[in-house]
């Protein structure tokens, strides 16, 4: 049965405004997650007398944030799927994420509680966006060419990410060293500049692209706790849900596993090139630039070769890649005395490599969910990527604590095995038939 108006036809402008979204919300993930706000949390926010647990702090806000996304995520997937409602839902989970973002201003530094508050909920409101956004792929874009309209919209989404660290780079002007306390301030300031990019970027979204999703029948006026019930029983039938795609449920557990991969490097590597390599200040933020540049052109180059040789060969190509770029970084002591650069210019080259794969891996893992997914399904099916996902960023963050222990340089190795593992199993899946039987059956039903 059918939840999808009668199709008009997409306009360019519609896929401009949900590529903005991508655009909009990679400023969250690229400040405050992965280059500026973690670095800035560990050092500053923690205090020196609990200096010992600052990796485990960040963790543990990433961890909570995860937790309550994987519960909320199918659950309000259902809800969107028989109400018709994904934009108002994406809507609230958006202005949530932009307040308690601008809500970081606030965070002094030794409040650590208070700051791992708004970081669990911004990041919370954040990864049920990411899932909700992803839902309108299969309304907007065919299946010939959901690789290609996946990647232009991540590509997009750098782009996003590249200009708000380029803001930063205006806002942060003094070091720690020379004025700690204009230093702080500024810090402060760049979460509420980010909150406004943020909202402002997601404008066009809601602008330009078309609630294509009906309710379902007998839920056109259904109230929030009929719903809710509506919603507990779908999920409570999972089993039927994994029969009805047994192929994208096993494609649901590789990529859990790889991401775990993606994950710490997101969470980690603004931690790791201050940290381990000694990068600070403006040279920290050109590093975050330079992959955001490479992750762009990796989303749109390897979106084009995913439709011409298949997802799941993009796929492994891309996770060949990331073990590439992680091997330079593990080696990098060894590359400098090889090649007589310097730590620094290496270590651009080497995280514009791994970069490059970031973006393609994300978005053709988002194409295959699209691929496999019927329209009615849609806000189900991308929840459980997400939730699948948000369990990735929990056995990634396993991090944390092992890089306390045994330091960050060798918990490299971890990242590595999730590449690994993650592309056995990628290859023992027959992604390539279940996507061509889901392509087919969509044009027998037209």
């Amino acid at each position: 049965m059918s939840t999808q108006k009668p199709q008009s036809p997409v306009r360019k402008r519609e896929i401009f405004g949900w590529a903005m979204y991508d655009f909009a919300n990679s400023s969250y993930t690229t400040v405050v997650v992965s280059f500026i706000y973690s670095a800035f949390f560990i050092s500053y926010i923690v205090p020196p007398e609990l200096a010992h647990l600052k990796n485990t702090f960040w963790a543990a806000s990433v961890a909570i944030s995860t937790g309550l996304a994987i519960i909320l995520a199918p659950l309000v997937g259902v809800i969107c799927d028989y109400s018709g409602r994904k934009k108002r839902y994406l809507a609230w989970c958006t202005w949530v994420s932009v307040l308690a973002t601008g809500g970081l201003f606030f965070v002094e530094p030794g409040s650590v509680w208070l700051g791992m508050a708004f970081l669990i909920c911004s990041n919370t409101a954040w990864m049920l966006s990411e899932s909700f956004i992803a839902s309108f792929l299969t309304e907007l874009a065919t299946k010939e060419n959901m690789g290609r309209v996946s990647g232009i919209g991540w590509g997009i989404g750098y782009i996003g990410g590249l200009l708000s660290l380029l803001i930063i780079i205006v806002v942060i002007t003094d070091s720690a060293a020379s004025n700690l306390d204009a230093y702080i301030n500024q810090n402060q300031l760049a979460m509420v500049v980010i909150a406004l990019f943020y909202g402002l970027g997601a404008l066009p979204t809601f602008l330009f692209v078309k609630e294509r999703a009906e309710p379902r029948p007998e839920f056109e006026h259904a109230s929030m706790a009929v719903l809710l019930k509506a919603a507990g029983t779908r999920l409570m039938a999972m089993r039927s849900i994994i029969a009805d795609y047994p192929v994208l449920f096993r494609f649901f557990i590789a990529f859990m596993v790889y991401m775990a991969g993606v994950s710490v490097v997101v969470k980690f590597f603004g931690i790791y090139a201050q940290e381990e390599i000694g990068i600070r200040g403006t040279e920290l933020l050109i590093i975050g630039a330079t992959l955001q540049v490479a992750s762009m052109i990796g989303a749109v180059g390897f979106g084009f070769i995913e439709d011409t040789f298949g997802s799941k060969n993009t796929l492994i190509l891309t996770l060949g890649w990331w073990l590439v770029g992680l091997f330079g970084i593990y080696y990098l002591d060894v590359l400098v005395s090889l090649t007589d650069m310097t730590v620094s210019t290496l270590f651009v080259a080497v995280a514009f490599i791994a970069g490059s794969a970031m973006g393609a891996t994300q978005s053709a893992s988002r194409a295959v969910v699209g691929l496999l997914s019927k329209p009615q399904d849609s806000a189900l099916l991308f929840g459980l990527w997400g939730t699948f996902g948000r369990f990735a960023i929990i056995v990634g963050m396993t991090f944390g604590p092992i890089s306390d222990a045994i330091g960050r340089h060798q918990a490299l190795l971890v990242i590595m095995v999730y590449f690994v593992l993650g592309g056995i199993l990628l290859i023992r899946i027959p992604l390539s038939q279940a996507i061509t039987e889901q392509r087919d059956a969509a044009r027998a039903s037209l």
